[in-house]
């Protein structure tokens, strides 16, 4: 395993876009904490991000891991990149005629898709705790190590999506044509949940209850968006007469749902190379 982990960061880093975007996504990640410094001054209208509790404990696991999850496209390129550089260079015939087989072949590759999601992991864990003990107004360990649940859950949001991607650059070949597939599969997704919850069944929360299974729509599930959660939000409101009953919690079902889906997809990436003429 070690082997064939060696082998693919060697290929990730003698490619010069995939090394610059590799870098790319951590630095952008590291950006999240100059949303501390965002301070807007409109007159009798003055907030400062900071203040509103975005970084309090336990709040910030469920920030952080949400806003990082948004940056995960640019791992997504360097994957489908990753899969269309193996047939462009013809690495991927070159590995098999070495000994290399196609099972070996595709655990490789998602192995490398689980040490993105680990290291992502890792780097948010760390920045969310520096972030937490300089901002927040709770620093007891009880409280600062509660809901670690969300970094869980954005660990296997990553595996999951990487593994979509993966088999997408198997499919399709083509890097460009791959994040195109992935681009219009989630319009359609957000078609389909449209027509299910404002056409189909627009009075039950029964179209929830479908599109829960979609692979993205389940992903998406995993972390709810956090910005309802803050008191500012909350206030307001209250006083327009909105009631929020929103759930932010991160469930066990859609967990099962998505590691299902990762199941799939490295199962139909193994199928599709395994049957494929190279």
């Amino acid at each position: 395993m070690k082997r064939l982990l060696s082998i693919e960061l060697q290929k990730i880093w003698m490619n010069k876009a995939s090394r610059i975007l590799t870098l790319a996504y951590f630095i952008l990640l590291s950006f999240i904490a100059l949303i501390a410094s965002i301070k807007f001054d409109l007159g009798i209208f003055k907030f400062h991000l900071a203040e509103m509790g975005i970084f309090n404990f336990p709040f910030i696991w469920h920030f952080n891991t949400f806003i990082a999850a948004i940056l995960k496209l640019f791992l997504a390129i360097v994957i489908v990149s990753m899969m269309a550089n193996e047939y462009s260079y013809g690495t991927l015939k070159q590995n098999l005629i070495d000994g290399m087989s196609k099972k070996e072949f595709i655990l490789s590759k998602f192995i490398t898709v689980v040490l993105f999601a680990f290291c992502s992991t890792v780097f948010v864990f760390i920045m969310s705790l520096i972030l937490g003990f300089s901002f927040s107004s709770y620093t007891e360990l009880s409280i600062v190590f509660s809901d670690l649940e969300y970094l869980v859950a954005f660990f296997i949001k990553l595996v999951g999506f990487f593994s979509f991607c993966l088999f997408l650059g198997i499919l399709v070949k083509r890097s460009a044509f791959a994040l195109g597939f992935l681009f219009v599969w989630n319009i359609l997704e957000w078609i389909s949940k449209g027509i299910l919850n404002f056409k189909i069944f627009p009075d039950s929360k029964f179209a929830d209850t479908i599109t829960q299974f979609f692979p993205l729509e389940s992903m998406s599930n995993l972390i709810v968006e956090p910005f309802s959660r803050l008191s500012v939000v909350k206030n307001l409101g209250k006083q327009i007469g909105v009631a929020n009953f929103k759930d932010y919690d991160v469930h066990f079902s859609s967990i099962v749902i998505v590691l299902i889906w990762t199941f799939i997809f490295v199962f139909m990436s193994f199928k599709l190379l395994k049957n494929r003429d190279l």
